[in-house]
């Protein structure tokens, strides 16, 4: 703020201003103790005013204090580490952070995701570099039991965050999978956190110092599948990548995954020996080497199909995978698979398909969909802890109402469907039910989905769309529209009665504004803020301030009104600075003595006209002598 003068009312408003920033700082209230925090529960708020570290905070090793409201933590060398928080399973963990010096641009801080209090190894982190455009400019990461790290994810940041600078980082955990946010946007996810039943919270620095404030933990609904604020929808690649791999196979799942898709999307039906196998169509024939409805056709015939050559020479001997075979892949090397159940007749054969989810292990990485609702029944009585979706090639009359009946987590519709009424988007996530939409493959599409808010795109081209989420969290962040200027007149204050022995400042204030763009006008004329106002020379009566303020945001005008009311003290002040003769100055004086306003009122017009007074002055004085006058008339 720029202030040309100071006043009271300068130092109130700024008082003021300090009071209401405070109340807005206040910490949240915290989750409500001795109870496990409900979804929006503020788990930790922390803004660090105390100046000491919070209760239960714990500098396992480093240096780290509070100072002026900020915690510092520095490590001249290595990694250090501070623990605090409890073992959350769904949380949003954000702070703001600052590098204030780094032995090189290398260096890092994290926000630590499972940590156990003590420090103790493993331990994984969301981490930024100081040279965050680097290639790992930004990473998940776990530090192993053997000391070696174990860096799942990777990318760049679309600026660095070099030192001196605040940013604001934000991860947002749902069990294994988590997305990392810089100043408001999603730059990456992993599906790779290797979860423990008690590791808490911590901050982390490594060959730098840096200063952390507003830290912030808020508990999560289990539903990770709706889209944070920031991110882009997450990307499904369906039946595998099947623009670029036979689909339904470990191929396709293989450049799925390395695409950057959030989900590989398969369908299962089950053999004659009711083995669950991947397979879309009702017989094997346009995937295949074979032919046959693939209910007649048992595991070992199965087994024995080319589901590659069709597709291209190169994919020549792949194979129909087993459900299990498939979940193997993913649990081993990473991935979530989005299941349609397809041709189930009874629960027996949806519990042979639920069976081999639970072998595996994979309850956790498994959502099952399906447009058949009474798949979606058996699957919920049977396996309650899977999420479950809806397809749709048309939508319900009240999709809501359907989520609720079907304990839906997702409405998944088709492209056309949900554009007949995009509204519901909006109407499911009020409910606190995802929308995945298929199968879109152009970047319009995309773009026009985006823009319905949908929480994925289920797409045959997961390469394509994963970096076109990527380009635009690369892109650089549109310029915030500058503020519009602020001014106001301080002094003399609004609507001010002023008589002429009082010489008051000329005071504003400005926010937002250029200096040499600032200007203050008096009745017309061009007057300097921070200069003294000679009441001796304005007439009696209403005069308008006007103020001009020009900054990035725009031009703003305000205008402020004061009186020059005339009084005995300002006449007589108003004549003894006439700079009249002395002889008339002195007759003046005595006519005001006696009140004498008329007489005076005359000898000041007659004095004018001799030239013995100033003309703009003896018309001055005149004119407040017949205003004196005339509450006596």
């Amino acid at each position: 703020m720029i202030s040309y003068a100071k006043s009271a009312s300068v130092r109130v408003c700024t008082a003021l201003a300090v009071i209401g920033s405070l109340a807005v700082l206040s910490p949240a209230p915290p989750a409500r103790a001795g109870t496990s925090p409900e979804p929006g529960d503020v788990v930790v708020s922390e803004d660090f005013g105390s100046g000491s570290l919070p209760v239960g905070w714990r500098a396992v090793d480093g240096d780290w204090q509070v100072k002026d409201g900020r915690l510092i933590g520095a490590a001249a060398s290595g990694t250090k580490k501070l623990t605090f928080g409890p073992h959350l399973t769904d949380y949003r963990f954000e702070a703001t952070a600052r590098f204030d010096s780094v032995a090189e641009a290398t260096r890092w801080f994290a926000l630590g995701l499972d940590v156990p209090a003590s420090g103790a190894t493993p331990w994984w982190i969301a981490t930024l570099r100081s040279g965050s455009t680097a290639a790992n400019g930004v990473e998940f990461a776990q530090l192993t039991t053997a000391g070696s790290w174990n860096v799942t994810d990777t990318t760049p940041a679309p600026y660095a965050a070099a030192t001196g600078r605040d940013v604001k980082v934000r991860i947002e955990v749902h069990g294994h999978q988590a997305a990392w946010f810089l100043d408001g946007r999603q730059l990456m996810r992993t599906n790779r956190l290797q979860r423990s039943a008690d590791g808490g919270l911590a901050l982390v620095v490594n060959g730098s110092q840096v200063s952390f404030d507003d830290v912030r933990v808020t508990a999560l609904g289990p539903n990770g599948y709706l889209r944070p604020e920031g991110a882009p929808a997450a990307v499904i690649a369906h039946r595998g990548a099947s623009s670029s791999a036979p689909e339904n196979t470990l191929f396709a799942q293989e450049v799925g995954r390395r695409s950057g898709a959030d989900f590989i999307e398969n369908d299962v039906q089950l053999s004659k020996d009711s083995v669950p196998y991947l397979m879309h169509d009702t017989t094997v024939d346009r995937t295949t080497d074979g032919t046959g409805d693939i209910r007649t056709l048992t595991a070992a015939q199965l087994d024995g199909l080319d589901a590659g050559s069709w597709f291209s020479p190169h994919f020549a001997g792949a194979r129909v995978p087993t459900l299990r075979a498939q979940l193997a892949d993913l649990r081993q090397r990473g991935g979530n698979l989005l299941l349609e159940v397809k041709r189930a007749d009874t629960e027996d054969e949806v519990a042979a398909m639920i069976d081999v989810v639970r072998a595996e292990n994979m309850t956790g990485r498994v959502f099952v969909q399906s447009f058949e609702p009474q798949h979606l029944r058996w699957v919920h009585e049977l396996a309650p802890e899977l999420p479950l979706g809806l397809l749709r090639s048309t939508l319900d009359a009240d999709p809501v109402a359907v989520a609720a009946d079907l304990h839906l987590t997702s409405y998944n519709p088709s492209g056309a469907a949900l554009g007949t009424r995009p509204g519901v988007v909006a109407d499911l996530h009020e409910a606190g039910v995802a929308v995945m939409v298929w199968t879109i493959d152009s970047a319009a599409q995309w773009r026009t989905y985006d823009e319905y808010g949908v929480d994925g795109i289920i797409t045959n081209r997961p390469a394509e769309l994963a970096g076109w989420n990527q380009a635009r969290s690369q892109a650089a962040p549109a310029p915030e529209p500058a503020p519009e200027p602020q001014a106001a007149v301080t002094s003399p204050a609004k609507g001010a009665v002023l008589d002429r022995a009082q010489r008051p400042v000329l005071a504003v204030t400005t926010e937002h504004a250029d200096p040499a763009k600032v200007e203050l006008t008096l009745d017309g004329e061009r007057y300097e803020a921070g200069s003294t106002l000679d009441l001796t020379a304005l007439k009696a009566g209403e005069h308008t301030l006007r103020l001009t303020a020009t900054g990035p945001g725009g031009t703003t005008v305000t205008t402020s009104t004061f009186t020059v009311r005339a009084s005995r003290a300002g006449l007589g002040h108003l004549i003894l600075a006439s700079a009249g003769r002395q002889q008339t100055v002195g007759d003046l004086l005595d006519c005001l003595v006696r009140g004498r306003y008329d007489r005076l009122e005359k000898l000041a017009e007659k004095a004018g006209e001799r030239g013995e007074l100033p003309t703009a002055t003896a018309g001055l004085i005149a004119a407040d002598a017949r205003e004196l006058r005339a509450p006596a008339a």
